[in-house]
């Protein structure tokens, strides 16, 4: 690669790290863990496990509910949820998933994925299944300033350093949207982790054309939050057996690119 186009590609990144999570979805202040592992930052829904090179089955269930939610395909993401209640998900954590969903593909998207799950409960109902409920967020959301400061904190956390750049100023309220809104009232649930909210918009987002910046930022993010680039690249791999060679290869290219910024990670 030549100097002048490594060149053009690490500008594009830096303007691309700005809009990091212009519809970045996923952590923050009193959350308590999940069981898959222990708490070693302060004040986080983040719940970051231990660092694994694989990831769970219930992990890989969430891969297929994103991208097929994102991509509007309910036939097969009414057989991925069925797939994913088997697989260790609660019925909370599929909710937060697709509740989630529609910062990054919209209400209809959403609403469309959430009355699919709901489909899908009730027929495991009439199969005798009965399944967990899991767990509601377990702290009150901040409101007024205080939810500013905690979505902000959240934002920055995820992202590595403070979000800024010409397009938040040129806009502001998006800027306030993404701090108090996304990051401050969905981040603050911590009825789901950092990790499972990260693989969810991963997926999302390679589901979706068009969005390359914002899916390799959430690459990078996964990573900030704890997954590791063979845990990625197993998200590559779920895409391919179980949604779209395409949706594959946006995630995979995502990461390489990731990996050719930051070879250490």
């Amino acid at each position: 690669m030549s100097n002048t186009t490594r060149g053009k590609r690490l500008r594009k990144h830096a303007q691309a790290t700005a809009l990091t999570v212009i519809v970045s979805v996923a952590a923050t202040s009193s959350f308590p863990l999940t069981s898959e592992g222990s708490n070693d930052m302060p004040n986080t829904g983040t719940n970051l496990p231990a660092a694994s090179e694989t990831l769970t089955d219930r992990q890989q269930a969430i891969v297929p509910i994103a991208a097929f939610a994102a991509a509007g395909n309910l036939a097969s993401l009414n057989t991925s949820l069925d797939a994913g209640l088997d697989a260790g998900l609660t019925v909370s954590e599929a909710k937060e998933i697709l509740v989630q969903l529609y910062a990054y593909a919209g209400f209809p998207r959403s609403l469309n994925a959430l009355a699919e799950l709901m489909k899908v409960l009730e027929m495991r109902k009439q199969r005798g299944i009965q399944d967990v409920a899991g767990r509601q967020p377990g702290s009150l959301i901040p409101t007024g300033d205080a939810l500013l400061a905690a979505g902000t904190a959240n934002q920055t956390r995820l992202s590595g350093s403070p979000v800024t750049g010409q397009l938040f100023e040129f806009a502001p309220a998006i800027d306030a949207y993404l701090k108090t809104h996304l990051f401050g009232d969905i981040f603050e649930r911590d009825n789901l982790d950092w990790q499972s909210r990260e693989l969810a918009t991963v997926s999302m987002l390679s589901a979706l054309s068009g969005v390359d910046s914002q899916l390799q930022a959430h690459v990078r993010i996964s990573m900030n939050v704890g997954l590791t680039a063979n845990q990625l690249r197993q998200v590559g791999q779920v895409l391919a057996d179980r949604v779209d060679g395409e949706v594959a290869r946006r995630a995979r290219e995502a990461l390489d690119r990731q990996l050719a910024i930051a070879p250490g990670r």
